[in-house]
């Protein structure tokens, strides 16, 4: 799903309609405001832009306004997933330590791909919600890499 769609965080939700087209491309949002304080954003925009397309109520985005907001991967994210999926077919053949250069390089090649960097944290025996999970939160507040990017509409 990361790589079909261009997620690079969880959550992230996505629209599809019944014709299997995207309706709403991805966006930060969550299912209550359980964790709002942590990501500054307020799931009851979404539940109710959700409800009111579901209901037929209000429109999707046209395919123009899906494309604007779409973010395509660049070259270095296409090469980040490749070292991961390598590093984690690795790690799943017993190879760990011939796994961990490469989830380093997936790491610097697209810093701001939260699946690559928190998703190698289980198979390398970090806690993706301990110190380590933290720490990269700081290290992309730092650098001003946001790890929630809801879409910026109107309610």
């Amino acid at each position: 799903m990361p790589d079909l769609y261009g997620m690079i965080n969880v959550p992230t939700v996505l629209w599809i309609d019944e014709e299997g087209r995207i309706a709403r491309p991805n966006d930060a949002s969550f299912a209550s405001n359980r964790f709002k304080l942590l990501t500054g954003i307020d799931s009851r925009r979404h539940l109710v832009r959700l409800r009111a397309w579901v209901r037929g109520e209000a429109p999707a985005m046209t395919p123009s306004e899906v494309r604007t907001h779409q973010q395509l991967p660049t070259a270095a994210d296409q090469e980040a997933r490749a070292e991961f999926t390598l590093a984690w077919w690795l790690s799943r053949q017993g190879h760990a330590a011939d796994a961990e250069p490469h989830y380093e390089r997936a790491g610097q090649l697209a810093p701001h791909d939260i699946t690559i960097r928190r998703g190698t944290m289980r198979t390398r025996g970090l806690n993706p919600m301990g110190a380590a999970f933290f720490k990269l939160a700081f290290k992309s507040a730092l650098a001003r890499t946001p790890l929630y990017r809801p879409i910026q509409d109107s309610p």
